[in-house]
C-alpha cells in the first residue's frame, strides 16, 4: 500500500518540507521551478501523431482540413495536460515526489484542488473539442482518444498504478502509437458518415517510430530519480535493470527507431524524403554518450529526457516534412501513380 508521505491541514492542502521550501522559494528559483513545473516542451509529444498524419495525407495527395488539424492540435494539448497535473496529484498521493521533483505542481501551489480542477476542466475541453471533430469526421476519433486517456489513467491513476509495475513504457507506445495515430488519420478525413475504418495497418507502421521516440523520453525521465522510485516501490524499468543496462539499452532503441522508419524507405513504400528524419541523429549520439559517462550520476543526467525529447521533436518533425514534400519533388505514392 502506498502511503502519502504529505500532512493535510485542510481539505487538500499540503505541508511537507518540500512543498514548503517551493512555496517560499526566491523569486529566481521559483521562475525555475515553475518552468521545470510547466514542461512546454514536453507538448511535441501530443500534437506529433496529428502533424505525421499531415504529412503522411499531402503524400498520399488527401485533403487535409485544416480546421480539424488545429483542433485536434488543441485538443491534444489539453489532454496531455490533464495527464500531467493528474500525474503530479497522484505522485503526491505515494510520496514518490518528496526525493527529487520540488517542481511538483503540488509542491509548488500547496494545494491539491485548483489543479484537480484545472486538470479536470482541461479534460472537459479536450474531450469536447474531440466530440466536435469525431462528428466532423469518424466517431471512431472519439473512442481512440477516449481509449489513449484510459492507458494514460492506467499509468498513474488508482488503484491501477501500472507504472508503477514497469509497464508506463507499453503503454505509452500504444497510446501514442496506434491509438493517436490512427486517430489523426481519421480526424483529417471529409466527414464519412461513421463509414472509414480505423486504418490499423497504417497506423501502425506510420507511427511505430515516432511512438518509440516518445516512449524513449518517458524512458529517460527515470535515470535521475531510481533511487526514489526504488524506495517507493516503483519498479520502472530503470529500476529493473539498473541505470547501467538501461544506458547500454539506449544505443539499440534509438537503431530501432530508425529501422521502423528507413526499412519502409529501403522496400520502397515510403519516398526517401523522409530520410530528413536523420537530423534527429546529433541529438541521439549526445544521448548515449551521455548516459553512457554518467549514467549513475543523477545531478547530471537530469536533463537526459529533454535530449530524448529534442530527439523526439526533429525526428518526427523530419518525417512528416518528409513526407510533405515528397510530392512538390514528384515523389508520389503508388496510390496516385
Amino acid at each position: 500500500m502506498y502511503k502519502p508521505s504529505c500532512k493535510r491541514t485542510g481539505a487538500d492542502s499540503i505541508q511537507d518540507p518540500q512543498a514548503v521550501a517551493s512555496r517560499y522559494a526566491s523569486n529566481p528559483e521559483q521562475r525555475r521551478l515553475w518552468k521545470k513545473a510547466i514542461k512546454w516542451p514536453l507538448y511535441s509529444v501530443a500534437v506529433m501523431p496529428v502533424v505525421l498524419a499531415a504529412g503522411w495525407k499531402t503524400w498520399k495527395g488527401q485533403n487535409v482540413q485544416i480546421e480539424q488539424l488545429v483542433g485536434f492540435l488543441i485538443a491534444s494539448v489539453l489532454l496531455l495536460l490533464w495527464e500531467n497535473l493528474t500525474n503530479d496529484l497522484f505522485d503526491a498521493d505515494t510520496g514518490i515526489d518528496e526525493f527529487n521533483k520540488p517542481h511538483s505542481v503540488v509542491a509548488l501551489v500547496g494545494n491539491r484542488q485548483p489543479i484537480r480542477r484545472i486538470a479536470y476542466l482541461a479534460l472537459f475541453l479536450g474531450l469536447s473539442i474531440i466530440l466536435v471533430l469525431a462528428l466532423r469526421s469518424s466517431p471512431a476519433v472519439l473512442y481512440l482518444v477516449l481509449g489513449s486517456c484510459f492507458l494514460g489513467y492506467l499509468y498513474q491513476g488508482p488503484p491501477f498504478r501500472l507504472g508503477y509495475q514497469g509497464l508506463g513504457e507499453p503503454l505509452c507506445w500504444i497510446a501514442f502509437g496506434p491509438f493517436a495515430t490512427a486517430s489523426a488519420l481519421l480526424v483529417l478525413s471529409p466527414n464519412t458518415n461513421g463509414e472509414a475504418s480505423i486504418p490499423w495497418g497504417t497506423a501502425i507502421i506510420l507511427g511505430a517510430g515516432p511512438a518509440l521516440a516518445t516512449t524513449l523520453v518517458l524512458f529517460c525521465s527515470h535515470f535521475h530519480q531510481v533511487i526514489g522510485d526504488a524506495a517507493h516501490g516503483k519498479k520502472s524499468p530503470l529500476v529493473l535493470l539498473g541505470t547501467k543496462k538501461s544506458a547500454q539499452l539506449v544505443p539499440w532503441l534509438l537503431a530501432l527507431i530508425f529501422a521502423l522508419e528507413l526499412t519502409p524507405v529501403i522496400h520502397g513504400d515510403w519516398p526517401q524524403t523522409v530520410l530528413i528524419s536523420l537530423i534527429s541523429l546529433p541529438p541521439g549520439v549526445n544521448l548515449i554518450r551521455l548516459l553512457r559517462k554518467n549514467h549513475n550520476y543523477p545531478e547530471l543526467i537530469s536533463h537526459s529526457k529533454f535530449i530524448a525529447l529534442k530527439f523526439q521533436a526533429l525526428n518526427g518533425l523530419g518525417l512528416s516534412l518528409g513526407f510533405a514534400i515528397a510530392p512538390i519533388l514528384g515523389l508520389v505514392s503508388e496510390s496516385q501513380a
